[in-house]
């Protein structure tokens, strides 16, 4: 299955700021329409509990589209559950990924945080990532991937300028 990655950053590489998870209090309408695209061409989108936390008010379930989060307690939030539309495992992204291949799934957009970036990125399961980086810098925020011992070397695909202020979406491919 290929994944893609879709994240948005400060210059300095944080994902949130301060320990707000409220990406929409500092990132442009152009990651946002760009976001959305990404979002509505994928069927499968999988996401860490924090980010389902800070979004889960927003998510529009839809019934051809599945979205999976990753939590240490799936159990304490079977009453969010929705069968073929929301669905909570702990389950290890390899062993998530085949199970749902059989299904039909193909492509699956991996939405975020850091702690699942860093276990899809072990485990070498990244195909592509887009990368909006945001032109401001923060103090204090979470990081793209959480610390670990890994490595990853990726090819820059494409570049592109969102806005006059200077947001790039960058395009990388992993190099597997």
């Amino acid at each position: 299955m290929k994944v893609t990655m879709v994240l948005v950053s400060s210059l300095n590489g944080k994902i949130t700021r301060d320990d707000d998870t409220n990406i929409n209090l500092w990132t442009t309408r152009e990651d946002a329409k760009f976001f959305s695209s990404l979002r509505d061409k994928h069927k499968l989108i999988i996401m860490g509990r924090k980010t389902y936390t800070s979004i889960h008010d927003k998510i529009k379930l839809q019934p051809d589209k599945l979205r999976i989060v990753l939590t240490k307690t799936p159990a304490k939030y079977s009453n969010h559950a929705k069968s073929g539309m929301l669905e909570f495992t702990n389950e290890h992204p390899t062993k998530l990924l085949k199970r749902l291949e059989p299904k039909g799934y193909k492509n699956c957009l991996l939405v975020g945080g850091g702690e699942v970036a860093r276990l899809f990125l072990q485990s070498s399961l990244i195909d592509d990532i887009y990368l909006t980086i945001e032109p401001k810098i923060f103090g204090k925020g979470k990081s793209m991937f959480a610390e670990d011992n890994f490595h990853a070397q990726l090819k820059l695909i494409s570049v592109k300028k969102l806005n006059r202020q200077g947001t790039l979406l960058l395009k990388y491919k992993f190099q597997k």
